[in-house]
């Protein structure tokens, strides 16, 4: 079967390889579309923590089962299914505590595994999700707008409150999209105005202020002077992370959503004073896809704008350069089998 693989930084190459086995507890999924993510595009770049090479990336994924065993969740083949990727040891503190991921042993599919860039993967049944009342775009699309789901569930968020999302780029977005799902006035930041505009069309954000033009000014202005009262960084920049701290409201949270592979530094007298919730999210539950499963069924959530560019699977290794230039202003690139 075909299947590519990041050879090295830099590299994509097409291969053929031995169909996977299936394992007892898995199921035999055929893949049918694999979205490209920012964790696809660090590892292309060599900028993914936790990463090695070669690897076979991907894990925003819809497909259909072609074999399955008996199981609890009543899925057969045939069934259309998403992939929640993040495999937990069921074991540990975290996932003893309900938090699998954040397992300390997590394997990833497409970072500390072989993903779904490839025709077929056998994959836990308990990882699956049925998606037949979707089309297979609204299915790959789960995974990265849950990521944004869980930020929002993580950070505790009332409906009515002020919150600043910084990066506009796929999980930005569903941040955004999920946080007005929930009630919130939402204000948008980055430092591209046609990104802006897409977070006003979009997601519905508020407000939008670009980071280049005194940022701190534009938000006391927009909040008479409190300041958000929860802020989302997810650029995976270091300069924003750090800087987003100023951004922040007296007894407001910070949440890095974004990933960076830096240290992170901060001023204690400024965080202290305002009592800040300075918090880590990380990847997303079961309970955060089928939260967006529902949005994305009431129309919430419109799927067909939030993916830009396409390509077959056969295309997809000449087209990634160009997905990666800002000029080609993707926002979801989406892969189809």
């Amino acid at each position: 079967m075909k299947a590519i693989v990041c050879e090295e930084i830099g590299r994509f190459k097409q291969i053929e390889k031995e169909a996977p086995v299936l394992q007892d507890g898995n199921a035999m999924v055929r893949v049918k579309r694999i979205g490209i993510c920012g964790t696809d595009q660090h590892a292309y770049r060599g900028n993914q923590p936790f990463f090695t090479y070669p690897r076979i990336l991907g894990h925003e994924l819809a497909g259909i089962i072609e074999e399955i065993g008996p199981n609890d969740g009543g899925l057969k083949a045939g069934d259309q299914v998403t992939v929640i990727p993040y495999l937990e040891c069921g074991q540990c503190i975290a996932c003893r505590s309900g938090k699998p991921n954040c397992c300390t042993q997590v394997n990833v599919l497409g970072v500390h595994i072989d993903g779904g860039m490839q025709e077929r993967i056998s994959v836990p049944v308990s990882h699956l999700i049925q998606t037949n009342d979707l089309t297979l775009d609204q299915t790959a699309i789960l995974e990265p707008l849950s990521i944004g789901a869980h930020a929002v569930n993580r950070s505790d968020m009332k409906p009515g409150e002020t919150v600043l999302v910084i990066g506009a780029g796929p999980i930005g977005l569903g941040v955004m999209a999920f946080a007005k799902y929930k009630g919130a006035r939402v204000i948008a930041m980055d430092i591209n105005d046609s990104r802006l505009a897409f977070c006003r069309e979009w997601a519905g954000a508020d407000e939008t202020v670009n980071a280049l033009e005194d940022a701190g000014a534009q938000l006391e202005l927009l909040t008479g002077g409190d300041y958000p009262t929860i802020v989302f960084d997810a650029t995976g920049n270091a300069n924003s992370m750090m800087q987003a701290f100023q951004f922040v409201a007296h007894g407001g949270k910070l949440v890095y959503v974004g990933l960076v592979k830096a240290d992170i530094t901060f001023h204690d007298p400024d965080f202290h004073r305002r009592e800040m919730t300075l918090m880590g999210s990380r990847n997303a539950t079961m309970t955060d896809f089928k939260e967006v499963m529902e949005a994305v069924k009431q129309g919430s959530i419109d799927v067909d704008r939030y993916i830009t560019h396409r390509a077959t699977f056969d295309e997809m290794a000449g087209r990634f350069e160009e997905w990666l230039n800002p000029e080609s202003k993707v926002i979801k690139a989406m892969v189809e089998l």
